[in-house]
Order: structure tokens, then C-alpha cells, then sequence
């Protein structure tokens, strides 16, 4: 069996890693929710640095492994390539099947994107989950940033969501926070004081530059967003993952909500902002274990 540093009675973490070589550790079905929000596939010029593992016998490598065994870290090429589909999809596909597989039979997986791939992640996410786990597709809106001139300004992100098992998946609508009715004259008082279920449809700001939530990472997401997502799809003591960690919004949305956490980012620099957002509420631990850490 392989070894691994999570465990369903342990604390929260916050791993620096590869999600493709850490997921795989897991166990099946342990998360409740997944919230997935990898890097868009924007048509620019990524460089990706190969490394691979070699086992050092002398016991004197860079990393420990499995049951203490020593490697060495080895850089191969730096590549550039285009953000191609075939490029992008490649890298993300492995990993879908692996948060399939990694969700709990009450389990729901959120998928954040943009209008550039929505619709071949949609296909995508039919064929491994399968249609009918289809729940909804939320639309993120918001108004901030340059309008375009030469076409309809573009200002919505795209959530898919699919249930492991459609008979038995978790939603708490009474969790959610509520939104004030457009006509509050129309409905009762008692209504209108407990607000509107949202629609699919959110409209929420932006992290604000100057607010006490920012934290300085480029794609961080507004914690009023998660929270949605967090308090309809998990409940208290739930098991909640996101393997694109970037700043660690669903880990602080999550232990504010008293969810249980992982967090998986490759990026130092997101490691590093975590290591201050979440310091009191995770272990922090690499993946291989770095012995320099």
C-alpha cells in the first residue's frame, strides 16, 4: 500500500507538490468536495521545467521518499510550448479522473474555468463522470478591469458542477447565504428579511486591492465565493480538497466553516502565501518529503 501523509483523522494540510505524482496517494472517496481551479488555458507561451527522481544508495540525496529512501533531484530540459487545447488538456484530463476517483459516493466536484474551455471541459467531464452526475454550470459575474471595444466585454468565469453519485450527492440550500429580493415590496416581510436562494448566476466582487482579504496572489478568489460552495456542498467535519491551491482561499473558507482541508500547490510562491494565510490552521509538508524543510 502506498504511504501518504494524509490521514482521515489528522489534521489539516497544506502540501507542496505535484498534484499529478500527490493525488495518487489518496485514498478513493475521501473528499466530500473538491473545488478545482487550474491555470486557464489563455493561447500564451508557458515554460515547463521536467525533473525526475533518482534513488541515491548512499542515502545522501535531496529528497526522502517512501519508507526513507534517498533521491536525487535531476533537471532535465526546460521546454517552452504554446497553451495549446492538446497541451492543456493533456495536463488537466489525468487529473479530473483522478478528483473522480477521490470523491466521496455525497461528493461534489466544482470546477472553475473560463468561456475559453467551459465547453470541452463540459464534454470532458461527461465522459468521466457521466451526464447524468451533471448538477449545474454557475456563472461568476463580476465588473472590473478594461471594456473591449472590438466585442461584448467579457466579464464572467465559468463553475461546472458533477456529483459523484447522483442519488445520494450533498446539498444544503439553508446553509447558503441569501441574496436581497429585486423587488422586496413584492413578497412578505418575512421574506424579504430572509432574502433569496442565489440563482445560478452569482454576481459577486472581486477581491478588493485594498481590503483586509487580500493577499497579494494574481488569481486569488473572493472567500464570499467559496463559501457558497463550501457551505452547500460539505457539511461540518467534511473532507475538502483543492489541488490548484494558488493562495488557499477554499482552505480558509474551509476551517472558518470548520471543514477539514488539503491543499496542494506546486508554485512556491503559493506555498509561501498559504504558509501565512493558513499557518494556524494546517500542517505544512512537501511532497517527496524534502529533508530541508
Amino acid at each position: 500500500m502506498t504511504d501518504t501523509v494524509w490521514a482521515p483523522d489528522g489534521s489539516n494540510l497544506v502540501v507542496h507538490a505535484d498534484n499529478a505524482e500527490y493525488l495518487p496517494t489518496l485514498p478513493d472517496g475521501a473528499f466530500t468536495l473538491i473545488y478545482v481551479d487550474p491555470p486557464f488555458n489563455t493561447g500564451r507561451v508557458q515554460r515547463r521545467q521536467e525533473t525526475r527522481m533518482v534513488l541515491n544508495a548512499g542515502g545522501e540525496g535531496d529528497r526522502v521518499g517512501f519508507k526513507g529512501r534517498s533521491y536525487d533531484t535531476i533537471k532535465g530540459a526546460l521546454h517552452s510550448y504554446d497553451d495549446a487545447f492538446s497541451d492543456y488538456w493533456s495536463f488537466l484530463e489525468p487529473r479530473l479522473v483522478e478528483a473522480w476517483r477521490l470523491l466521496a459516493d455525497d461528493g461534489t466536484l466544482y470546477l472553475h474555468l473560463d468561456y475559453r474551455e467551459v465547453h470541452y471541459a463540459k464534454v470532458m467531464l461527461d465522459a468521466i463522470f457521466g451526464r447524468e452526475c451533471f448538477l449545474n454550470e454557475i456563472i461568476w459575474a463580476y465588473d472590473y478591469g478594461a471594456r473591449a471595444k472590438y466585442r461584448w466585454p467579457t466579464k464572467h468565469d465559468n463553475i461546472l458542477v458533477y456529483v459523484k453519485n447522483p442519488a445520494k450527492y450533498h446539498f444544503d440550500s439553508a446553509e447558503v447565504d441569501r441574496e436581497p429580493y429585486m423587488a422586496p415590496g413584492l413578497v412578505t416581510p418575512a421574506k424579504r428579511e430572509l432574502g433569496k436562494l442565489p440563482t445560478d448566476v452569482w454576481w459577486h466582487t472581486i477581491v478588493s486591492p485594498t481590503g483586509k482579504e487580500k493577499t497579494g496572489y494574481p488569481t486569488q478568489k473572493p472567500e464570499g465565493l467559496i463559501r457558497r460552495v463550501v457551505a452547500a456542498s460539505s457539511r461540518p467535519g467534511d473532507w475538502c480538497l483543492d489541488f490548484f491551491a494558488g493562495s488557499g482561499t477554499l482552505g480558509a473558507v474551509a476551517a472558518k466553516l470548520d471543514r477539514r482541508f488539503v491543499c496542494v500547490d506546486q508554485n512556491q510562491a503559493a506555498v509561501d502565501v498559504m504558509a501565512k494565510r493558513l499557518a494556524a490552521k494546517a500542517q505544512f509538508t512537501a511532497f517527496p518529503p524534502d529533508p530541508g524543510a
